[in-house]
């Protein structure tokens, strides 16, 4: 099939990580697939080879489109963008009509179960007459399910090829992180442990060049890496300090610690949805010391008092391993998508 993808990068590179991963799963799986972006920018690093089977358009495009511009058998909005009207009403005359998705954000609250595969008919506008679905993607079988990347076989093989090899006594932590005035109490917890400290580009590298760092952390300046780079990187961690939602899902699975930064919204949705990460987590994966990880988590992102204690290693690490493996028996996204597009056309 023919896949329409409209994105609009609003969110610090998210909005276009999750639409280029989803472009490049569906073309290497066959489909042709056209990725209409506001702003291409963050593919210069994120994406500098293309991949076969996807074109790169500009939303400009597809808002005054020129007679030969037919839509494609599936349109996906990405987080409710909304296509250029003219764009829909081509839509809406094309027959047969394509089937238009609605893929949402990521979350682990009830809702998603409940509003997953819904159909939204247009009753006016320039799509009037079409069905919209909504498709969430979710870490339960109620759920679109996830994206997922490859793994990495050999760790620490892949970090010292890049220059990045740990000391034998050094675990390996990648900070990945929006402004956060919790950091310097972050980086003095990380110091209790010899630390070899991935800091990526942005906030975590403008706010360690401005702290003076305990002598157990060993910082390196990451550069802005392709995403399959980032993938690979994620996979070779042993703990992943993530923010938003593509990298955050990809350290889920890869088995690993990961602590969360969520994008805070004004008002205060972002608490509802980190308790409902949680919840989930800890009650698939059986963790014992869910409290102190609930602790450090919120109080991460500003939510609550910073804790006297992380999470018991071992422990932890066992239960991100559980909480993978039952991710990975589910259905993962790009599978569940196809089959529904293709089941509603």
């Amino acid at each position: 099939m023919l896949w329409d993808l409209f994105c609009r990068v609003i969110d610090n590179f998210g909005d276009a990580g999750v639409c280029w991963r989803l472009a490049r799963g569906l073309a290497a799986r066959g489909e042709t697939v056209r990725l209409w972006l506001d702003d291409a920018t963050p593919l210069r690093w994120m994406a500098p080879d293309g991949a076969p089977g996807v074109t790169v358009l500009p939303w400009g495009a597809a808002a005054m489109p020129d007679a030969s511009l037919e839509p494609g058998d599936v349109v996906i909005e990405a987080f409710g963008c909304d296509p250029p009207p003219p764009f829909v009403e081509r839509m809406a005359a094309r027959r047969p009509a394509p089937v238009w998705i609605n893929l949402e954000y990521l979350s682990a609250e009830d809702y998603v179960e409940r509003s997953h595969g819904l159909r939204s008919p247009q009753l006016s506008g320039p799509g009037a007459g079409l069905d919209k679905w909504f498709f969430y993607p979710g870490f339960s079988p109620r759920t679109g399910g996830l994206l997922r990347a490859a793994s990495v076989a050999d760790r620490d093989g892949w970090l010292a090829a890049r220059g990045w090899a740990r000391r034998p006594e050094e675990r390996v932590a990648l900070l990945f992180c929006y402004e956060n005035p919790a950091l310097p109490r972050l980086l003095r917890d990380l110091a209790a442990t010899p630390t070899l400290l991935l800091a990526a580009p942005g906030p975590a590298q403008q706010a360690l060049s401005a702290i003076t760092l305990p002598r157990a952390l060993r910082p390196i300046a990451l550069p802005w890496l392709p995403q399959t780079t980032f993938d690979e990187l994620l996979a070779s961690t042993d703990l992943n300090i993530v923010r938003g939602e593509d990298s955050f899902t990809q350290a889920n699975l890869v088995g690993r610690p990961c602590l969360w930064q969520l994008y805070p919204q004004h008002d205060g949705a972002h608490a509802a949805k980190l308790d409902a990460w949680i919840d989930r987590f800890i009650a698939a994966s059986g963790f014992a010391d869910g409290d102190a990880l609930r602790a450090l988590t919120r109080a991460w992102n500003g939510l609550g008092p910073w804790p006297e204690r992380w999470p018991e290693p071992a422990g932890w690490s066992g239960a991100c391993t559980a909480w993978r493996d039952g991710l990975l028996a589910q259905q993962d996204l790009l599978t569940q998508l196809s089959s529904f597009a293709a089941s509603r056309r």
